[in-house]
Order: structure tokens, then C-alpha cells, then sequence
């Protein structure tokens, strides 16, 4: 399997922070923010990335990822994504990358320190979202869950202004060779961008879903709060001083 790590857009929702570079270098306690998928992936026996990026930044990442060895990568490529056009449009320039083959995706501003190895040694094909309780899953795509069978989902609605669960859908997935195919197959949103839960609904709508919760740490850093909540997480784990410390003198 090979990883997909989608680092694109502009950041706006973090400016004044982002005109200076890419959303996802921004740092997170003591590293940029995209060394965290890369050391999921790294963990999870993934070491051939390629990374998605765009904008005005782009050219940032080589400086800070150069060829990936560093980071335990065997092979690391990168590809430009030349508008805003959405996940599943940066995730369509892999599919000569994939080869062919299954491939793990995660967004590049997600951190987390939960371990999907046996998730991805266990992948069979179809796709495999990971999802995770949130106190905000308006922000998210969020799962519905069929009530005569809580362990399956029967629809994923995107940012939904009232969501049917607590669960978000974490920008973690695997999907086999035919994800490139079911991409094709949809259509921009209102906001005319290819949306992965499109994707996901495919899936869904063939029976080839499955999903799995997150155990451990997961946030996002895609806003003010998030990223903040992130940096505390991180500096905490890393130090092992709790978090008040860090604020003592405030």
C-alpha cells in the first residue's frame, strides 16, 4: 500500500498566519504540522508518499521534507494540484502513483497518535474510513448509522447543520484501485469542488464500506482552535508536563 498525503489550498481560515507559507508547515509544538501523517503513515509500514500540494507555497515542502528519508520514506513524490478543486480532485492526480494498487490518504493537517497498522495490513479493499467522536461534527462529514444496525453506515452527509451523530469522519481513509474510477464518476458540489464523501457514498452505495474508530489522539489543525488544541496536545505528550505549565505565566 502507498500513502497519499493531501496538503493543498490556500489556508484562509488561518490567515494572517498563511500568507507566509503553507497551512500544513505551520508548526505543531516541534515539528511542521505535516511530519505527524507522514510518521502515521511511516508507523503503519507505509514508506513510498506521494504529497499533494498547491497555491502560492508549494515549493516550501522540499525545503522542509527534501527526498523523505529523513522522515523513514523510501520514496516520497509530490504533485501540484493547480486550483481548488477538492479532495477527491488532488487525490485523482495519484492514480499514476497508486499503480494500480490500494492507497492510504490522510490530509496533511490531521495529527493524531492512534496506530492503523493492523488496519491496513488487515485491508482487503472497497474503502475503510476512520471516524471519531467530536464535540463539533457540523465541521466534518459525519456518518449515518442504520438503526436496525448501529456497526453499519448508510450515508455520510457532508457538514451537516444537524448532524445524526457525534462521529466525524477523520481525513483518514484507505480505498482500493477503484477509487480513481468512482472519482469520474461525480460531480462538483455547490461550492464546485470534488467531494470525497461523494466518494465515500459510492462505496457506500455498492456495499463496500467499512469503518473503524480512532483510538488515541485526532484533531485537525485547519482553525484557530484546532490548531491550538493540537500544539497543546503535542507539547503535553512530547514533555510529559501538563498543559498548565506552559501557560503559568500568562
Amino acid at each position: 500500500m502507498r500513502g497519499v498525503i493531501l496538503a493543498g489550498g490556500l489556508g484562509s481560515r488561518l490567515y494572517p498566519l498563511t500568507y507566509a507559507t503553507n497551512k500544513h508547515l505551520l508548526p505543531i509544538y516541534n515539528m511542521p504540522m505535516i511530519f505527524y501523517p507522514i510518521r502515521t503513515l511511516v508507523e503503519a509500514g507505509i514508506t513510498e508518499v506521494i504529497v499533494v500540494t498547491g497555491g502560492p507555497h508549494a515549493g516550501d515542502f522540499i525545503r522542509v521534507l527534501k527526498n523523505g528519508k529523513e522522515l523513514g520514506l523510501k520514496h516520497l513524490e509530490y504533485a501540484y494540484q493547480e486550483h481548488e478543486g477538492g479532495i477527491a480532485q488532488a487525490l485523482a492526480l495519484c492514480e499514476d502513483f497508486a499503480d494500480n494498487g490500494c492507497v492510504a490518504v490522510i490530509l496533511g493537517d490531521n495529527t493524531t497518535d492512534a496506530n492503523i497498522s493492523e488496519a491496513v495490513r488487515s485491508f482487503e479493499g472497497g474503502a475503510r474510513v476512520f471516524l471519531r467522536r467530536v464535540p463539533d461534527p457540523e465541521r466534518f462529514g459525519v456518518p449515518v448509522f442504520d438503526p436496525q444496525d448501529p456497526s453499519r453506515i448508510v450515508a455520510i452527509e457532508e457538514k451537516p447543520a444537524q448532524p445524526k451523530s457525534q462521529f466525524a469522519v477523520t481525513g483518514l481513509y484507505l480505498y482500493d484501485q477503484h477509487v480513481f474510477d468512482y472519482i469520474r464518476t461525480i460531480i462538483p458540489s455547490r461550492r464546485g469542488e470534488l467531494e470525497i464523501t461523494d466518494v465515500n457514498n459510492r462505496y457506500i452505495q455498492e456495499g463496500k464500506l467499512t469503518w473503524a474508530e480512532l483510538n488515541g489522539f485526532w484533531s485537525d489543525a485547519g482553525t484557530f482552535e484546532s490548531l491550538y488544541r493540537s500544539n497543546a496536545y503535542w507539547a503535553q505528550k512530547v514533555t510529559g508536563r501538563p498543559c498548565e505549565d506552559f501557560t503559568r505565566y500568562f
